[in-house]
Parts: C-alpha cells; sequence; structure tokens
C-alpha cells in the first residue's frame, strides 16, 4: 500500500462521520427519494447476490457500525442529519437501487460514497439494511 494510499484511506475515515452533518433532516428536500430518478435501469434492476447468504446480514452490521451508525443511527431509525432507514422510500427500493446509492453516495444531501468499500461488503451492508426494516417483495 502506498503513502498516497493511506493518506487517502485516513482522510475517507475523519471526514466520513462529518459527512452526516452537512444537511439537517428538517429539510424536507433532502429526504425526498429524488436519488432513485437517477438509477440506471440496468442498476434499478440488479439483484443481491447475497439475498439468502446466512451471515451477510451480520457482516453487512459490522460495516454498518463502522460507517452509517453515526448517521442513521443504532437501528436506522435516522436522526437530524440523516433519513431513516425505515422509510417506505427505503425499504421498497430495490437491491441495485440502494447498491447504485451507495457506490456514489447522494452528495447533494450529504451522503458520500461508499465504493471503496468493495461490492462484497456493500451487498453484505445491503443485507443487514433488510433486516433492520423487512419489506415485502
Amino acid at each position: 500500500m502506498t503513502v498516497r494510499n493511506i493518506a487517502w484511506r485516513i482522510l475517507v475515515l475523519l471526514l466520513s462521520p462529518l459527512s452526516c452533518i452537512a444537511h439537517s433532516a428538517t429539510d424536507n428536500a433532502a429526504y425526498n427519494g429524488e436519488w432513485l430518478e437517477r438509477v440506471p435501469v440496468g442498476d434499478h434492476a440488479h439483484k443481491s447476490p447475497l439475498r439468502k447468504n446466512s451471515t451477510a446480514a451480520a457482516e453487512g452490521a459490522r460495516t454498518f457500525r463502522a460507517h452509517c451508525i453515526q448517521c442513521h443511527g443504532k437501528h436506522g431509525e435516522g436522526s437530524d442529519h440523516a433519513p431513516t432507514l425505515a422509510s417506505p422510500r427505503v425499504r421498497h427500493a430495490t437491491d441495485g437501487d440502494l447498491h447504485w446509492l451507495l457506490v456514489n453516495g447522494n452528495r447533494d444531501r450529504g451522503m458520500p460514497p461508499w465504493s471503496k468499500l468493495g461490492d462484497p461488503q456493500l451487498w453484505q451492508l445491503i443485507t443487514y439494511i433488510r433486516s433492520l426494516h423487512p419489506h415485502r417483495e
């Protein structure tokens, strides 16, 4: 690992908790789901390869605690800085929608991209988010 790569990772880790305070939850536009309109059709249709993996949610919980809890709350209940993960918009978003959002973030609303985690961790995280507030298929 190069010094530049290490420096970049440290910077991302230091700034990640700050990104969730960029916008207030009182800004209704922040949580209106406009990001769903930007998801390409191919991404929208993508299904998680870990949907039926019995250990994926536990692994995703570790990722959630490390990267998401500071904004979205211990159980995904949301905060003054980030929406609840129990919203109908999140519960009914496809796996592909959520993956796209995690990869690309929503900088306009203070959510950083998490592509650095890699697909296995992102799919685990999606599995965990689904376990918090199950939705009907």
